[in-house]
């Protein structure tokens, strides 16, 4: 099997928001054949690009971690499921990049995500949604003395800087939790992911937008830590 090579990253393309941009417009087989080229030049070769530049400077906030510029493996594919949608519309308008943590598959690791969709990039970390075991040990954590204060520090601290926590889904706390507890609220949660959306910045289209990544990734790290451990509970 030939190893695919993959560019040195300098940066995203005005041609990767045009794209993007004029798909929202044309969401339709015919247009996307037709700009074929366009996809694989400036969304798909700055995309996989961008992972491998990315991944390797994430390793410096977790050597762990995994990046892998494959479709669907760090890079989301543009092709939606339609199967369950009423929007039959056959194309993301956006492009979604993440690395995970650790030896679980991708979608029930901790995650560094990035999303492109124009005008506005998103950068967050977490989990989008806790498995079964997942689920029943993040509760037990809330409510543990040494990892429910941690979480709350945490939670203190991150939104402090601007970052927004999600993943909030219940109404009532869990059958058998103290309503009372001080971390009650975050026993409303499905799955814990922090984030922050950006206008897109000059640094988009060199390569220093790993640095300008780079930041954010940093100040979420507490969040992507205590999820990683949890994984390694359940």
């Amino acid at each position: 099997m030939v190893q695919e090579k993959i560019e040195k990253f300098e940066g995203f393309f005005k041609e990767t928001i045009d794209f993007f941009t004029e798909l929202k417009i044309n969401n339709d087989k015919l247009w996307f054949d037709l700009h074929r080229g366009l996809y694989e030049d400036y969304v798909l070769g700055a995309a996989k690009s961008f992972i491998v530049a990315m991944g390797t400077r994430l390793k410096e906030l977790s050597p762990m971690i995994i990046a892998d510029p494959r479709t669907n493996k760090s890079l989301f594919r543009i092709n939606r499921d339609m199967r369950f949608s009423k929007d039959k519309s056959p194309y993301k308008t956006h492009m979604s990049t993440i690395f995970w943590d650790g030896d679980l598959p991708r979608m029930e690791s901790s995650v560094f995500y990035f999303h492109l969709e124009p005008p506005r990039i998103s950068l967050g970390v977490g989990i989008y949604k806790f498995t079964r075991p997942q689920l029943e040990e993040y509760r037990n954590s809330v409510v543990h003395p040494k990892y429910g204060k941690q979480l709350s520090g945490i939670y203190k601290k991150v939104t402090g800087k601007g970052y927004e926590f999600s993943g909030k889904k219940y109404k009532k706390i869990p059958v058998g939790f103290d309503p009372e507890h001080p971390s009650a609220d975050f026993l409303l949660y499905e799955g814990i992911h922090v984030g922050k959306d950006f206008e897109i910045p000059e640094e988009f289209y060199s390569e220093r937008f790993i640095d300008f990544c780079y930041k954010p990734f940093k100040d979420m790290l507490p969040v992507q830590q205590w999820l990683s451990e949890l994984t390694k509970r359940a």
